[in-house]
């Protein structure tokens, strides 16, 4: 069995765009989660506060022509590919590129194409939809743009499992490469589900914190008063609600 190793990270994080911003912006104990800002969040929301990514440019990381052909998951997955390949230095033959592939996980991707596109249904008709929904809307979509971006023709996968999806690419990723179905894989997760609809799902379902005053303390999920308001409360499916 052959031994594989990590050459490159590329993180697009609400605490930093790249590995090394995001990772010292957690060293320091700095919180991604503020007001949202990508939609206006009125107090009919019972949660007004997410972790945003923040300061993102796609253009810099992909063509601008082909930014409107796709979701925000997929503009985060091309970014992170790109510093990942960069801090690798991976530089492939064209053999070699038949051997690389991609798997990225997937939540639900292009839910804010979804969205926008079912009002646009609902006001001008289906005429008005754009011919982009489809191809931006399925969770595939960020391995196969990346896979067609960067040149890698090997496996083009996704996996969706929640919030496990992006921890189950790697390992998948990892079996690969060591039953010989790969030499070189681009692995990990993307997504981009804060939307109307996405933080009022979430909400319904008691998934999201409704600290709206603190969201700097709203992420606690392992923390003591919050357990043990949980123990009590037998009935809420989430233990990181208060």
């Amino acid at each position: 069995m052959e031994r594989v190793v990590v050459t490159g990270i590329g993180l697009v994080t609400p605490n930093g765009i790249g590995t090394e911003p995001s990772w010292q912006s957690l060293l320091k104990g700095q919180s991604g989660v503020g007001p949202i800002t990508l939609f206006e969040a009125t107090d009919a929301y019972s949660t007004r506060i997410a972790a945003e990514v923040k300061n993102f440019d796609a253009a810099e990381f992909m063509e601008r022509k082909k930014i409107k052909e796709v979701s925000r998951f997929t503009t985060f997955a091309m970014a992170a590919t790109k510093m990942a390949l960069d801090q690798a230095q991976l530089d492939l033959t064209e053999d070699e590129r038949d051997r690389a592939g991609v798997f990225i996980g997937v939540g639900l991707g292009g839910l804010e194409n979804l969205e926008r596109c079912t009002l646009t249904l609902d006001k001008k008709g289906p005429g008005k939809v754009s011919p982009y929904f489809i191809p931006s809307l399925i969770a595939n979509m960020a391995a196969g743009q990346v896979s067609i971006a960067f040149g890698f023709r090997g496996p083009s996968l996704a996996h969706t499992s929640a919030c496990s999806s992006s921890g189950h690419a790697i390992g998948e990723a990892l079996r690969m490469m060591q039953r010989g179905d790969a030499e070189v894989m681009i692995a990990g997760g993307a997504e981009s589900t804060i939307t109307p609809i996405g933080i009022a799902g979430f909400s319904a379902m008691f998934a999201l914190s409704r600290r709206n005053d603190k969201p700097e303390a709203a992420s606690r999920p392992w923390d003591k008063a919050v357990m043990a308001s949980c123990a009590v409360k037998v009935a809420a499916p989430w233990c990181w609600r208060p």
